[in-house]
């Protein structure tokens, strides 16, 4: 086939603006041309905020109203641009899917998983028996290693890397010949990332399909991608098969985006092995005998053939310690009890049994009251900067809302605090102290989150992935950041992550979770170079290794 399955050409994207000089729009994408054939991996990468999500909605029809579009996007030799309402909306799901970054933009918190997949599919294929439609949504779940038993549950009892699988799921049901996929495995641990990037590559390659993957993940994309797209400040910069872009990049911001991913991906020694060996350990925080198990509530049908509910043990019978001034890097898989066993610290959900003592006191005997006053000691930095922005307040205030809480500071004080904090994660406070989230790329709210969590100076930092949206760049930026501020203030850090480049950069010891237990515990060099537990071994061996041998010059 000679015609490309996609043809952009200098497309130009602006979002609305009250501004109606011409001379001065804002371009989010800026003259960008290139073509998708049918089977191609393509990637596009760069930092937050330089164009790859805006290009993806604009080809879906998903920019706001009113926004500024020119140039041309062709599928299949058809203009996209001149569809209307109808052919519109078969263009979505039946040609085109798009997987968003933020899987709970996509899921309805009132519906199962069941019925959104079913709900999609007879919306484009009515002709479908219930049977019919209920197997097919069964064998595509499968293919996301979601279980048949999980069919009738609903968002809120799935993990946030689950929720994503659901979210690619939804993506295949109908067979599309392309799919636009932004930041898929943001959410998702290595072992499952990488089976389904195996499962989506095949796919494309099975199907004739194409897949355009907007990502930060270099490694990621060197494993699996056919070319690659480098957008910088609303422009493709350079553009090229994988191995010509990584091994011999000709744009400068190429070349800093890959030397920050290849800084990501080296060990480094710890900032204070010397002093923690010279010094008598404490633990700050220790989990003693930790227990927490839900349980799935059967519904009538299965109360009726005498079903016994079933008890997930997300955290089973967890021992740990955290030491003063060190990081703990936690890892495992999406849905192993990573995040539950941090709420659980935070006392935002109430153990089933166990203790959680913080800094010698035990939490589980605490009221509500004295750990909400505690609670400016233990921050979290949480997966979905959503979780911790209200979309109704400005950066500065949702940053000074900590503050006021805890009575930390006057106006003035707490003012200057805010605009120094917006500093060190790398937002200018004149620009930004009084937008909106929603004016935010996702790295910029992420970065956001983290100076909210920061802002009241706590004893422990819980991190629940808060890179895992940023590009390299950032996500390099910010990692110093954390330990700039660690030896600063002596803080002590638990971060949860399901990059292990990134465990490895980072942290002192690392805890392997398996299951709601610790399966492996050990400094971090000796877990990835002699890891013991066989669990341990397949995260490792699933992790894509970032290119060694780079010209950066």
């Amino acid at each position: 086939m000679n015609q490309p399955l996609l043809e952009i050409i200098n497309l130009r994207v602006a979002y609305p603006s009250t501004n109606n000089n011409q001379n001065t729009v804002s371009w989010a994408v800026n003259d960008v041309s290139f073509n998708l054939n049918y089977g191609e991996i393509l990637a596009l990468v760069g930092e937050s905020g330089c164009g790859k999500s805006t290009l993806g909605k604009a080809l879906m029809g998903l920019l706001p109203e009113n926004s500024l579009v020119e140039g041309k996007a062709n599928f299949k030799g058809e203009s996209i641009f001149t569809y209307d309402k109808a052919a519109l909306r078969k263009f979505r799901g039946e040609a085109v899917a798009l997987v968003f970054q933020d899987p709970m933009t996509r899921l309805d918190p009132l519906m199962t998983i069941g019925d959104h997949c079913l709900e999609t599919l007879k919306a484009h294929q009515p002709q479908l028996s219930s049977s019919s439609a209920k197997e097919k949504v069964l064998s595509t779940l499968a293919t996301v290693k979601i279980s048949p038993e999980r069919f009738n549950q609903y968002p809120h009892e799935f993990s946030g890397g689950m929720r994503q699988r659901v979210a690619i799921a939804l993506a295949l049901l109908l067979d599309p010949k392309l799919i636009i996929a932004d930041e898929p495995t943001t959410s998702l641990d290595v072992t499952i990332a990488s089976e389904i990037l195996e499962e989506l590559t095949s796919l494309c390659r099975d199907r004739d399909m194409a897949l355009l993957l907007i990502s930060h993940d270099l490694a990621m994309v060197g494993k699996y991608c056919d070319g690659i797209g480098v957008m910088y400040q609303g422009k493709m910069v350079e553009m090229g098969k994988v191995e010509d872009v990584i091994y011999s990049p000709n744009h400068e911001y190429t070349k800093l985006l890959l030397a920050a991913a290849f800084h990501l991906h080296q060990p480094t020694e710890l900032i204070n092995q010397e002093n923690q060996e010279n010094q008598t350990k404490t633990a700050l925080l220790e989990l003693k005998n930790l227990k927490q198990y839900y349980t799935l509530e059967t519904n009538f049908t299965q109360q009726i053939l005498g079903k016994k509910p079933e008890t997930i043990k997300a955290v089973d019978d967890l021992n740990l310690k955290i030491w003063t001034g060190e990081i703990l890097g936690l890892v495992g898989e999406s849905g192993c009890g990573k995040s539950t066993l941090s709420r659980t610290i935070l006392q935002l959900i109430r153990a089933t049994a166990g203790q959680v003592n913080f800094d010698n006191c035990d939490l589980t005997t605490l009221s509500e009251r004295k750990i909400r006053d505690l609670r400016k000691e233990i921050q979290m930095i949480f997966q979905d900067p959503h979780a911790c922005l209200n979309p109704v307040m400005t950066i500065g205030e949702s940053i000074t809302e900590p503050l006021l809480i805890h009575r930390l500071g006057n106006n003035e004080e707490n003012r200057q605090r805010v605009e120094k904090m917006l500093h060190r994660v790398g937002l200018n406070p004149q620009e930004y102290y009084n937008r909106y989230p929603k004016e935010l790329s996702g790295g910029q709210q992420q970065r956001v989150a983290i100076a909210r969590a920061l802002i009241t100076n706590p004893k422990l930092v819980i991190c629940d992935e808060p890179v895992s949206m940023l590009d390299a760049t950032v996500q390099a930026q910010v990692l110093d950041l954390i330990l700039e501020l660690k030896a600063e203030f002596n803080l002590t850090y638990l971060f949860i992550t399901h990059d292990l480049s990134v465990a490895r950069f980072l942290c002192d010891r690392i805890a392997v979770m398996n299951q709601g237990k610790i399966v492996e515990l050990g400094e971090t060099e000796e877990i990835f170079t002699n890891p013991q537990n066989p669990y341990t071994k397949t995260l490792l061996a699933a992790a894509p290794q970032f290119l060694t041998s780079i010209n950066l010059h």
